[in-house]
């Protein structure tokens, strides 16, 4: 295809102006709708003066692409390219279906603007973006572009579990981790829900039998774009670290098991969402029958989901998930998973890729620290609410081992600790202990739990569920919601954790100069990071609660949304 282009002129020089073209065709529907002469002059005015600011932002970098060339925008002296296609439109007969690679183009693109995210209900989760299928986008944050420098490579998974959210959130923003530990820092978008993890194999066979984890395949192929293209951004394809928080940990964790993933990253961070087990094609499987019932399609009918209108096959699924209990997300098709990721073992081909595992210490003080009267419950009122979480007959003891750890706690902080404990910390737990008794004493696996108690809200939310967020992404002035405003403890939380990550982006060891000797996990010692004001080791620190949870099964999802 040509690229059109048109000399427009500023400060007495010819620059090309390829939205000119645009200007006159709008200009002509204009008149042919029968809109005034003077307002159709008027709309070509305005268009020429925001075309003339794209054209003064024309001096941002050019990076060239295996399909055509990108212009980002320096932003506090870092170069900054957003939206860019990592993968082509999924819609139709894409939806699905694997990832395919992005149309080639002619011409310079403006990446100025973060591109669509994936189809979700609007939400806290969702950004301001528009949402379609045209959502495989990649924004890359460099120190410096096209220098000949090979920067570790940062490829953050959002979270959201596998069902929202999107890498334009203003937490993610990677300006300040580029200038701290010159690397280059990417955030993606990818198929969510039923997007991504429709499994169509049971009805309409082996075209198919790959669309119940296409949303997995996503990372997949942004990983392949990242090793493809990384090199002209400043960055090294050989030295890719992939991480995420919650749901993005989820993700991390399934990229750990999936044989696709296999070479395309060399280390990851698992932060609050240690995925341990997938669905079953069963469960997969009752899933979509049940929304091709919702939708009255007939399962031997079953590609007409591919042309359902995106808004109703939305509606639809929320509908579905809410009967059903269970959410759409990545399942063991028999092709990318054939055993569940970490149960009952660690996958043995990326036994020795280094990895960190963590959590914060009341999780769930996030999700469930908004229920009317929580925060007010005394000994009567945990009892009654821990009946959701285990038997009757094991809250005695729970409420016992838990508070001897924290005598001073408050009922609210204890059902925060146990309810935690039971939906995140077992599962990180087992994810270090699987690569323990994979790896014995040569184990690269790292834990940490993050213990500063945020002052918000007069501290009832303890260390909550995303309170790490503004620290290992040096964010803190983003993230009050979460640390309260800029403090020196806020400070030291920043250096410790944002350090930690760029030292185990460029090495593969989190250990730097503002860290205690933190070694690896191992089932002797057990030492976890306990990142607080100042952070401190510990061996073996809740000794007591994990040998209680030793006597529940993993989760295989948590309750909230943020999961």
């Amino acid at each position: 295809m040509c690229a059109f282009s048109y000399p427009v002129r500023m400060n007495g020089k010819a620059v090309p102006d390829n939205a000119a073209m645009k200007r006159r065709r709008r200009s002509e529907e204009m008149l042919e709708r029968g809109v005034p002469r003077r307002a159709v002059l008027g709309a070509a005015a305005a268009m020429l003066t925001a075309g003339a600011g794209r054209a003064q932002d024309a001096a941002g970098p050019v990076v060239e692409t295996a399909h055509g060339r990108y212009r980002g925008q320096v932003t506090d002296g870092v170069q900054v390219f957003k939206g860019m296609r990592y993968g082509a439109s999924t819609a139709g007969a894409g939806r699905f279906m694997p990832p395919r690679p992005p149309e080639p183009f002619a011409g310079v693109r403006e990446a100025f603007e973060f591109g669509d995210q994936a189809p979700q209900a609007r939400g806290g989760l969702a950004g301001s973006q528009p949402m379609s299928e045209d959502c495989l986008r990649i924004n890359v944050w460099t120190p410096r572009s096209g220098d000949g420098r090979r920067r570790p490579v940062m490829l953050w998974f959002h979270g959201g579990g596998f069902e929202a959210g999107s890498g334009a959130s203003p937490l993610y923003d990677g300006t300040n981790m580029v200038k701290r530990g010159d690397v280059v820092l990417c955030t993606i978008n990818s198929r969510l829900n039923v997007f991504g993890f429709c499994d169509l194999s049971g009805c309409l066979g082996s075209d198919f039998a790959r669309s119940g984890n296409v949303g997995y395949l996503d990372l997949v192929r942004a990983m392949q774009w990242v090793r493809e293209n990384i090199a002209g951004f400043g960055g090294d394809p050989n030295n890719v670290m992939i991480y995420g928080q919650s749901g993005g940990g989820r993700k991390v964790t399934v990229c750990f098991a999936g044989r696709e993933a296999s070479g395309l990253f060399h280390k990851g961070v698992v932060q609050s969402g240690s995925h341990l087990m997938v669905q079953t094609q069963e469960q997969s499987r009752a899933l979509t029958e049940r929304l091709l019932r919702r939708l009255a399609i007939d399962p031997r009918n079953a590609r007409a989901l591919q042309q359902v209108p995106q808004e109703q096959l939305s509606a639809a699924q929320r509908e579905v998930i809410g009967a059903a209990g269970y959410r759409f997300e990545p399942n063991l098709d028999g092709v990318s998973f054939t055993a569940h990721p970490f149960m009952p073992n660690a996958p043995a081909h990326t036994a020795k890729v280094p990895l960190i595992v963590g959590t914060a210490q009341h999780e769930l003080a996030a999700q469930l620290g908004s229920m009317p009267g929580i925060h007010e419950i005394d000994e009567a009122g945990l009892r009654q609410r821990l009946t959701a979480t285990m038997p009757a007959a094991h809250i005695d003891e729970a409420i016992r081992v838990f508070k001897a750890s924290t005598p001073s706690g408050s009922a609210s902080e204890m059902f925060f600790k146990i309810t935690s404990w039971r939906s995140y910390i077992r599962n990180a737990t087992l994810m270090a202990e699987r690569r323990a008794q994979l790896n014995g004493p040569d184990n690269p696996t790292w834990m940490y739990q993050v213990t500063w108690r945020s002052p918000v809200e007069g501290g009832r939310r303890f260390a909550q569920h995303s309170s790490d967020l503004p620290f290992m992404f040096d964010n803190v002035a983003r993230g009050a919601r979460f640390t309260g405003p800029p403090s020196p403890a806020t400070q030291v939380m920043a250096d410790s954790m944002a350090g930690a990550w760029l030292a185990f982006a460029h090495r593969g060891d989190p250990q730097h100069p503002g860290l205690p000797a933190w070694p690896p996990y191992d089932l002797e010692n057990r030492s976890v990071m306990q990142f607080d004001a100042p952070p401190r080791l510990a061996s073996d620190p809740y000794r007591s609660e994990r040998l209680f949870m030793e006597r529940y099964s993993p989760v295989r999802a948590t309750p909230g949304r943020e999961g």
